[in-house]
């Protein structure tokens, strides 16, 4: 669902009331989102405009937000023309959904200039553009050319013209309903859904003027789940029936953070990812041909049975055969004896007794591959999962992780590695309405530091049975229900099972527990334990602050 021209009218004020305000830095924290570290009458504060095709926004934020080490050539033109510069004021155009911001600047002579970024929130075809005092576009997100929009050229140089107004009427100042025309039809800024929950109020009796007067004096946003999907706007939402209410900049920020970090990470520690989809891939390849390979070297018998014909019946003169046919002595059956053609009948025989003393050797070193291979399979499936539920610190601890287990070439790495205090891994902490605190791990190495190096052996260890996921531990030796229903729920969610009912969750003291040696980072055997099932709630766990993606 994305943003109406109506959200936009509620969100501009809250903008304005911060403005003016000098712009200190400029970030690109993805391809499609712009980041100003802005200082104003507020004081410092961070306004994030994201042009994706559909979670396209604009907001004051106080996210902290991962930013590329390398930033692109947009970005680049930005800091160029507006840092230091101050931004004056931020227009909506009537009810559209686009927006402008009026920036004043120094330019080279020294010389004060205005100069324009136009905001357009409208689907696929969001953009951000930085127009000068000429009324020609410098630069945009995302360029047009004239092959593919001569109407509307969105290129370096071109002159800059507006998004054409819709031509439909103002649902504040005209709240009047015309039959035979859909409200998305009479009026501005109307979306579908909008227009779904303003028609359940009239048929239940509210009047058109009445649900105008209470959007235009909300400052909250209503969210809601309908079909799987997040549905929301400035008003409660009664034709889809329980909701959450937060205030606008907070709820959009619930909206959108988490569904845009996963296209973050996957941007900024996009090596991370297809390093690790690669190796699944080459182990995955790897196994049936070891599988081969053990099948045919748990047959060695035939080889050794091959040597003692040859050698039974004297064969010599066999240079220039493939295969020979002899009568088995035990079984009285023929048997087809492969042969190397250069070869006579004793090197033809040494040659059976040959490989079939390597295929016996290589039982073992075989059994010991497929059981390293298997067991790779398993570690890259799960750094897969805890990738696709990663937030970017728990990325960047999986790169350290590919890293120290070579994985990785850290002197290759094409990004530079930033040098930070090395605090260990991010271990999240979150505190019961009981007072018990529960931490758990999102990748091998917070789990790893949690279960060893945290907790104390009386504390309560959980973890989603035979599903890669998050080591929890209840820092309580004797936790009650709840609680431990709590911790299981976080085990559940954030494992391989999240999207499953029922899933059994495994839990045992920390002193039940046993490193395994060599093994990866992160991998336990347990001893005696408990199991409990659980069906994953994230509303459960979001009543317990916990941030879910």
């Amino acid at each position: 669902m994305a943003l109406d021209g109506i959200l936009l009218h509620k969100i501009i004020p809250g903008i304005s009331r911060a403005l003016p305000a000098r712009i200190q830095k400029i970030y690109q924290i993805s391809d499609t989102e712009v980041l100003f570290q802005l200082h104003g009458s507020i004081g410092k504060f961070q306004l994030l405009i994201s042009c994706h095709s559909q979670y396209n926004r604009i907001l004051i934020t106080s996210r902290n937000y991962p930013t590329p080490d390398e930033p692109g050539n947009f970005v680049m033109v930005l800091r160029k023309y507006l840092e230091g510069a101050t931004i004056l004021s931020i227009e909506q155009a009537e009810l559209d959904r686009w927006c402008m911001m009026t920036i004043r600047r120094h330019n080279n002579l020294g010389d004060l200039e205005n100069m324009a970024v136009y905001i357009e929130l409208m689907g696929r075809y969001a953009n951000l553009i930085l127009v000068n005092s000429s009324n020609r576009i410098i630069d945009a997100m995302k360029r047009i050319p004239p092959f593919e929009n001569s109407r509307r050229i969105i290129q370096p140089g071109a002159e800059f013209h507006r998004t054409p107004s819709q031509d439909k009427r103002n649902p504040f100042t005209d709240p009047i309903i015309h039959d035979g025309m859909t409200l998305t039809q009479q009026f501005a800024c109307f979306s579908p859904f909008l227009a779904e929950e303003a028609e359940y109020r009239l048929i239940h009796g509210q009047t058109f003027s009445d649900i105008m007067k209470e959007i235009e004096s909300s400052d909250q946003l209503y969210i809601s789940n309908r079909n799987n999907d997040a549905v929301f706007h400035c008003i409660e939402l009664k034709s889809v029936g329980a909701c959450r209410n937060y205030s606008l900049f907070e709820g959009f920020d619930i909206l959108y953070f988490h569904k845009e970090e996963k296209q973050r990470v996957k941007e900024i520690s996009g090596d991370v990812y297809h390093t690790a989809v690669r190796q699944l891939k080459h182990e995955k390849q790897k196994l049936p041909r070891l599988l081969k390979e053990m099948d045919e070297a748990m047959d060695c018998d035939r080889w050794n049975k091959y040597g003692e014909l040859l050698y039974a019946w004297n064969v010599t003169d066999t240079k220039g055969q493939r295969s020979i046919l002899l009568q088995d002595y035990e079984t009285e059956t023929d048997i087809e004896v492969p042969l190397d053609p250069k070869l006579d009948g004793r090197h033809n025989a040494q040659r059976c007794y040959a490989k079939y003393g390597k295929l016996k050797k290589g039982q073992s070193y075989l059994s010991e591959q497929i059981r390293i291979c298997e067991n790779e399979i398993s570690y890259f499936e799960g750094l897969i999962e805890q990738l696709d539920q990663a937030d970017f610190d728990t990325a960047s601890e999986i790169r350290e992780e590919l890293i120290k287990g070579g994985y990785i070439d850290a002197g290759k790495n094409p990004r530079k590695r930033r040098r930070v205090k090395d605090t260990g891994p991010h271990i999240t902490s979150v505190e019961t309405r009981t007072g018990t605190v529960i931490s758990f791990g999102k990748n091998n190495l917070q789990n790893e530091a949690l279960t060893w190096h945290h907790a104390r052996k009386t504390d309560i260890w959980l973890h989603a049975k035979d599903y890669h996921g998050a080591h929890v531990v209840i820092h309580d030796a004797d936790p009650d229900e709840s609680v431990l229903r709590l911790a299981a729920n976080i085990a559940a969610y954030f494992s391989g099972g999240r999207s499953s009912s029922s899933v059994p969750v495994n839990w045992c003291p920390i002193s039940n527990l046993k490193k395994i040696s060599g093994a990866k980072p992160g991998l336990v055997q347990l001893g005696s334990y408990h199991t409990i099932y659980i069906d994953p709630d994230p509303d459960l766990l979001s009543e317990a602050g916990i941030e879910i993606g």
